[in-house]
C-alpha cells in the first residue's frame, strides 16, 4: 500500500511541536535538535504540501487554520502510535493495572479519600494509587513522575496536549464554628472577628468579596491570622480561631456534621476542577470509569443554597 499524498514523515513531529508550542526554539528543545533543523523540516513540509503553514513576522510565528487542523491529526496519530508501542513493549497495558492519581492535598484528604471506598463498588476493576500534589503535572514519558491522572483546579494554564475533563465548579464562602456563625448575621460583622489566611491561596478573601459583590474594605477584619497550608486554616476555623474562606467541596462534610457553618452561603469564584490525563478517557477504560465515578461524587459539590450567596444568613 502506498500513500501518494503523505508528506515526508520526518517533517511531521517537528511541525506538530512548533504548532503546540508556538515557538521553533521550544520545539527544538523538546526534540533535542537545533533550531535550524526544526525550521528546515517545517519548510520542507510547506514545500511538500504547497501551502504556507505559518504567518511569520520578526517577533512571532502564528499557525494558520490549516496548520492547526493538520497538527491535531498528526498529534492524534502520534498518540496512537505511542499507545501501541507501549502496549507491545509491555510498558503499558491500556486496560489493566493501577492508576496513579495525583490530587491537591487538601482536596485529597477532605473530599476524595472519604469517598474512595465507593469506587470499588462502582468500578471493581479499577485500582487507584494516591499521590498528593498540586500545580502543573506532566505526562511526558521522559519525566518519569509516574502520574497517570490528576485532579487540578484551573488556576494555572493546562498544557495543550493534556486531556482534560471538567468535574465541578469551585464555590467558596466564609466558614467558621457554628456558635461564631450565629453572631455573623451579615457580612459587615466580619469586621469584628479574625480572618484566617493561607499562603497557598493568599487572595482567597479578596476573591470572595469580589465574587460576592461586596466592598473589599470589609475584609479589614478585627485581626488576621496567617497559616502555611489551606487545610490548617479550615482546622483553625473549626477550632474557633476565626473565619476562613472554605471551598464547598472541602467543607461540605464538616457542615453536614455540624463542625462548621457557612453564614453567607457560597458563590462561584470563577475556577473549576478538572481530571487531567495523558490520553482521553474514551481511549482508556480505567480513566473513563474513574471519571464517571468522580462526576457522580461531584454532584454533591453543588451546595443547596449557593445561589443565595451572602444575602442569606442560613448558609448550607
Amino acid at each position: 500500500m502506498t500513500w501518494p499524498d503523505l508528506p515526508p514523515p520526518n517533517t511531521l513531529m517537528p511541525f506538530e511541536a512548533v504548532v503546540r508550542h508556538g515557538s521553533v526554539s521550544a520545539a527544538a528543545q523538546e526534540l533535542h535538535v537545533t533550531h535550524g533543523a526544526v525550521s528546515r523540516q517545517v519548510r520542507n513540509l510547506e514545500r511538500a504540501l504547497g501551502v504556507v503553514l505559518f504567518e511569520r513576522s520578526a517577533r512571532s510565528l502564528r499557525p494558520t487554520p490549516q496548520a492547526r487542523e493538520l497538527a491535531a491529526v498528526v498529534r492524534d496519530a502520534l498518540d496512537r502510535i505511542d499507545t501501541a508501542a507501549r502496549r507491545i513493549a509491555r510498558r503499558e497495558d491500556a486496560d489493566s493495572g493501577p492508576l496513579t492519581l495525583s490530587c491537591e492535598p487538601t482536596l485529597l484528604m477532605r473530599w476524595l479519600i472519604p469517598r474512595l471506598p465507593g469506587l470499588a463498588v462502582h468500578a471493581p476493576g479499577v485500582t487507584v494509587h494516591l499521590s498528593a500534589g498540586g500545580g502543573p503535572v506532566s505526562f511526558a514519558p521522559d519525566r518519569h513522575d509516574g502520574v497517570d491522572v490528576a485532579i487540578r483546579r484551573n488556576d494555572f494554564p493546562f498544557p495543550e496536549q493534556v486531556s482534560r475533563a471538567p468535574l465541578f465548579t469551585e464555590r467558596t464562602g466564609p466558614v467558621c464554628r457554628p456558635d461564631l456563625a450565629a453572631r455573623l448575621t451579615d457580612p459587615s460583622r466580619l469586621a469584628t472577628t479574625t480572618l484566617l489566611h493561607t499562603r497557598t491561596r493568599p487572595r482567597a478573601w479578596d476573591d470572595w468579596f469580589r465574587a460576592a459583590g461586596l466592598a473589599a474594605d470589609a475584609a479589614a477584619g478585627a485581626g488576621h491570622q496567617h497559616l502555611e497550608h489551606f487545610s490548617l486554616t479550615l482546622q483553625a476555623a473549626e477550632s474557633g480561631l476565626g473565619v476562613a474562606i472554605g471551598p464547598y467541596a472541602l467543607v461540605r462534610d464538616d457542615i453536614e456534621r455540624g463542625r462548621l457553618a457557612a453564614p453567607y452561603g457560597f458563590v462561584p469564584d470563577g475556577s473549576s476542577y478538572h481530571l487531567l490525563s495523558r490520553r482521553p478517557p474514551e481511549r482508556d477504560e480505567r480513566v473513563r470509569l474513574l471519571l464517571d465515578w468522580l462526576r457522580a461524587q461531584a454532584a454533591d459539590v453543588l451546595p443547596k443554597s449557593y445561589e443565595e450567596g451572602p444575602g442569606s444568613a442560613t448558609g448550607v
